[in-house]
């Protein structure tokens, strides 16, 4: 019997919390609290949530320090710091930080996490105090662009780890990787190979934890339906509006504007032959499974030489997460909202820098974008237990910005491969210069 898609597990998953919790609810009145054996219903649903986020924040560390030395080491080793190399990596960098800035000018304009004037905390039934809140976020000290570099390099990277300072453990995983490749082949080698064994086998603990996904998931909807009910889904509805808003400016805007000026192509040309990768990384919210596709698509339908699609797209699989980085920071600014918290411009600094950073990190799975956004909002003073709200539309918006994911890698290589004098089949020079017609 084939097994039931990850996607569709969590989706029934979502669905059986909604019904379980708002059942909960209904029966839990000042005197009646539902429970089975004399444990409430809602600490059971606390439980299990909490061990899955305990699992999630279990694999930061490794997996992302893992991830970046890799990713750098295999950028600079082989020449591939070229020309090749610097677009590509200027591109990513450059779409990431707009993506951002979008999705952060929308959720600031739109304030889901405000409601009549009011913050949508105790609607979403985010326990811990305000004040409490305000005053980690405070002594933080990202008030201050310049205490964020400061962070950035940190007197003991081992201290740094165990605080959760990721963006200093980030900043050194990136020297680390690129001084690795500067090594003679003697003892880059095995290097490589100690921190490409470490990230394999983090990406399959990822996996692993990722199969309990519809358990965690779960359990964390059901806590916040049985602790607030159905009046929660309002806030998270229109923060999720936000997201898909804030995702199509960038996949219909910016990146056309890019494809059109700087690639010359059709943009929706382009679109069309790397449909085939987006619809299929919407429905595995995968890019590294939709990695393959991707690179069909863009040397059969679009004309991009393997030359490009090798190099550029398995790297954007790994660092070039668009849509990825656009929900972390807009996450991180809803919950602050609900928390009733304004947040200084650099502490949305903050967010932003490590938004840009931790996407390079983040497994191409379903919903590993947890693990970035767990970061994110340990790095700002917010409890990561706040990301449990967030699960209820989360496998919508996974799906969502893992499209956007893949559309931004083969934007990127579709205009790596016209710089360097690639004809393509989507050129706006006319039909009787391009190469041939897409299959």
């Amino acid at each position: 019997m084939r097994k039931l898609a990850l996607h569709w597990q969590i989706l029934i998953a979502i669905g059986l919390a909604v019904f379980v919790g708002t059942w909960v609810r209904s029966y839990t009145t000042d005197d009646v609290t539902p429970g089975l054996l004399g444990v409430p219903y809602v600490t059971m649903f606390d439980y299990i949530g909490t061990l899955f986020l305990n699992a999630l924040k279990m694999i930061i560390v490794p997996l992302i320090t893992s991830s970046i030395i890799v990713g750098v080491a295999g950028i600079g080793s082989g020449g591939n710091l070229g020309k090749l190399g610097g677009r590509t990596l200027l591109f990513y960098t450059t779409t990431t930080l707009a993506a951002i800035m979008v999705g952060l000018i929308i959720v600031n304009v739109v304030q889901p996490g405000i409601s009549g004037g009011e913050p949508v905390g105790e609607t979403l039934a985010l326990e811990a105090d305000t004040v409490d809140i305000a005053s980690k976020v405070e002594g933080k000290g990202v008030g201050d662009v310049a205490e964020i570099f400061m962070r950035m390099i940190p007197p003991n990277i081992v201290e740094a780890a165990v605080e959760g300072n990721m963006l200093g453990l980030i900043f050194f995983s990136l020297l680390f990787g690129y001084f690795m490749s500067r090594l003679t082949h003697q003892y880059a080698e095995p290097l490589f190979n100690f921190w490409n064994a470490v990230f394999h086998t983090m990406m399959g603990v990822t996996e692993f934890i990722m199969m309990f996904a519809p358990i965690g998931v779960f359990g964390l909807v059901a806590e916040v339906m049985a602790t607030a009910g159905l009046s929660a889904a309002k806030p998270l509805f229109i923060f999720a509006v936000c997201v898909v808003a804030a995702l199509s400016i960038h996949a219909f805007g910016t990146l056309p504007v890019l494809l059109r000026y700087v690639g010359k192509v059709k943009p929706f040309k382009t679109m069309a032959g790397a449909s085939p990768a987006m619809l299929t990384a919407f429905s595995t919210a995968s890019s590294s499974a939709t990695l393959p596709i991707t690179m069909d698509s863009l040397e059969d339908n679009v004309g991009v030489s393997n030359k490009v699609s090798s190099f550029v797209l398995p790297l954007g699989a790994t660092v070039n997460m668009n849509g990825t980085a656009l929900y972390e920071c807009a996450a991180a600014i809803f919950l602050a909202q609900a928390y009733g918290l304004d947040l200084t411009f650099g502490q949305q600094f903050a967010v932003v820098v490590i938004a840009l950073l931790t996407s390079i990190g983040v497994a191409g799975v379903p919903s590993a974008s947890l693990v970035a956004i767990a970061i994110i909002l340990g790095a700002i003073g917010l409890p990561m237990e706040a990301i449990g709200v967030l699960m209820v539309f989360d496998r919508i918006l996974d799906m969502c910005r893992t499209s956007v994911n893949v559309w931004g890698d083969a934007c990127c290589a579709t205009i790596v491969a016209r710089l360097g004098g690639e004809k393509t089949f989507v050129g706006i020079e006319g039909p009787g210069t391009e190469a041939r017609e897409p299959t």
